[in-house]
């Protein structure tokens, strides 16, 4: 059904309720299948719990075949909301969906379903149940509508996955609260706005989101999911897609200054390495504001910190969970605003490729503008091995005022190299700095570290750093600073096969623009300041 068309739907919807046929319809769902939550008890005032109400309306629904659950305006105080397939939930203009804080109401979240896997990724990721809105193994669900759902109720903290050996990492931006947890104490508690697993052919799109907890929307296992004119104002993760296949997502606004905005994963929560693949995501924003200042449009910049103690989050990303691997997924036309750059990560076996970005903005950029990340974590049965990042073109990135310590990355591992990436058409103004001591620093390797740019330190290079990659390509690049640099504007260390060509850099006088270590087939061509040269080998070599 087209935008248009759905949308013509849904106003029909609402003449017809507001004509005085909603009870009609609840007695009768034959007569429009439509709905109304106050015909089965809901008050709508933020006072009284509507969750019975709620959930006996999709009851009613489904069992008649399916249909519209229709929230006129109100506010409606609930626990977990349990989907049904064949089920559209409306959110009237003026409607609220409040999350319940169990603390606060009598009641409690539906409990997490146990899951066998839950060792491999961190909690949240491992179950659904406990949440505001959830549905398992359902076809043809829709949210739409241009209300809220506000997850004041739900927490942000949960205990991270259980391992056998090395001390667990939780997620990049999350809380440490919770870490030793013990899972009771998770009981009776929401943490995530919507989640949905091993579904299909479901469409969210035109309402907004406050504070969903660790995640607004859980997604694993999900085929045919469309995403389209969200906005969302989140204290943890916006869009976590997991495992799944065929995502369009669209026109959405995701501020998420404590952790990722719309991210991409594929664990291990289902019982088995899944690809995400076939995803399309395209004009979108996501940002890092202070948290609800997006809703409010007064955009707040004060937090300067993530609970991770890095920079605010708010970007997009691949990984860190990524037992099944990511393929054939576009980005396109996205603004990135206070926010950390794009990560591209696998380090827990799983296969990258077929990968094209191409049109991004980003100003004020939290860490590094671009990273790309082959690490060896290895959170899956029988310590997978490492996986591949291969086939991946970024063109048309623009970004300014980058934070100075880290220079864009592209690092893999000792023979597991990254491999055929293109960047084209790149200017990346960073904000500078950098000095002697900093270009003469050694960057650890960090096989086993959670992927971040600030895993590495403070970089010796200001523009790029490349270490453990081969047939590297960089056309039309264009690196600057703002302030002073004594750092090259590239260090390029155990890299085969790479092209510079038509590249330019501002640098200091004195400071040379590439430092090569270890490279094989090193080509330069059209660089100021550089003349085209080809080396065959260079142990340790200055341009």
């Amino acid at each position: 059904m087209s935008s248009i068309l759905q949308r013509c739907v849904a106003l029909s919807i609402l003449l017809i309720l507001h004509a005085g046929a909603s009870h009609t319809f609840s007695q009768s769902p034959a007569a429009g299948r439509v709905y109304d939550v106050r015909a089965f008890g809901a008050k709508g005032d933020g006072k009284t719990l509507d969750t019975a109400a709620i959930n006996k309306a999709i009851e009613t629904a489904a069992g008649a075949g399916g249909g519209t659950v229709h929230f006129p305006a109100g506010t409606y105080l609930t626990f977990s909301i349990r989907l049904k397939s064949n089920i559209a939930l409306y959110l009237d203009q003026g409607s609220t969906i409040l999350a319940a804080d169990p603390s606060e109401h009598k009641g409690a979240y539906d409990l997490p379903e146990p899951n066998e896997w839950d060792a491999y990724q961190d909690f949240g990721h491992s179950h659904w149940q406990n949440s505001l809105i959830w549905g398992i193994g359902l076809e043809n669900v829709s949210i739409f509508g241009p209300g809220l759902i506000h997850g004041k109720g739900l927490t942000k903290r949960g205990p991270g996955a259980r391992r056998a050996s090395a001390p667990v990492t939780l997620s990049g931006a999350s809380s440490p609260v919770g870490e030793g947890e013990s899972r009771e104490a998770m009981r009776g508690l929401g943490n995530k706005a919507i989640a949905l697993k091993l579904s299909r052919n479901v469409t969210l799109r035109d309402f907004s989101m406050l504070a969903g907890g660790h995640f607004a929307l859980l997604a694993t296992g999900v085929d045919n999911l469309t995403i389209d004119n969200v906005k969302v104002d989140t204290n943890r993760d916006g869009f976590d897609i997991d495992a799944c296949r065929n995502v369009r997502i669209s026109n959405v606004s995701v501020n998420s200054p404590n952790d990722d905005a719309i991210v991409l994963k594929s664990s291990y929560g289902l019982g088995f390495a899944r690809a995400t693949e076939n995803v399309t995501i395209t004009n979108c924003q996501v940002s890092g504001y202070d948290l609800g200042t997006f809703l409010d449009g007064t955009f707040k910049r004060t937090q300067e910190l993530a609970p991770d103690r890095d920079r605010v989050t708010g970007r997009i990303k691949f990984g860190t969970e990524s037992n099944g691997g990511f393929k054939n997924i576009t980005i396109s036309n996205c603004v990135f605003d206070r926010s950390r750059g794009l990560a591209i990560e696998t380090v827990d076996g799983g296969l990258i490729e077929d990968i094209n970005i191409n049109n991004i903005t980003m100003r004020d950029v939290t860490t590094a503008p671009i990273f790309l990340r082959l690490g060896n974590r290895a959170r899956g049965p029988n310590n997978p091995p490492p996986g591949a990042i291969r086939r991946v073109n970024i063109s048309n990135v623009t970004a300014y005022d980058a934070d100075p310590r880290y220079a864009s990355i592209i690092a893999g591992l000792p023979n597991h190299p990254i491999e055929d990436v293109r960047l084209t058409n790149i200017r990346i103004v960073y904000k500078g700095g950098g000095t002697k001591a900093d270009a003469a620093l050694e960057p650890p390797e960090g096989e086993a570290s959670y992927p971040e740019p600030s895993m590495f330190g403070t970089l010796p290079a200001y523009g790029f750093y490349v270490r453990h990659a081969r047939g590297i390509v960089m056309r039309d690049v264009e690196v600057s600073y703002i302030k002073d640099e004594q750092r090259p504007v590239v260090v390029l260390d155990d890299v085969s096969d790479i092209l510079f060509d038509g590249v330019r850099a501002k640098r200091t006088a004195g400071v040379p623009f590439f430092v090569l270590r270890r490279v094989t087939d090193f080509n330069v061509r059209n660089a100021t300041g550089v003349p085209d040269t080809r080396m065959e080998k260079a142990e340790r070599e200055t341009l």
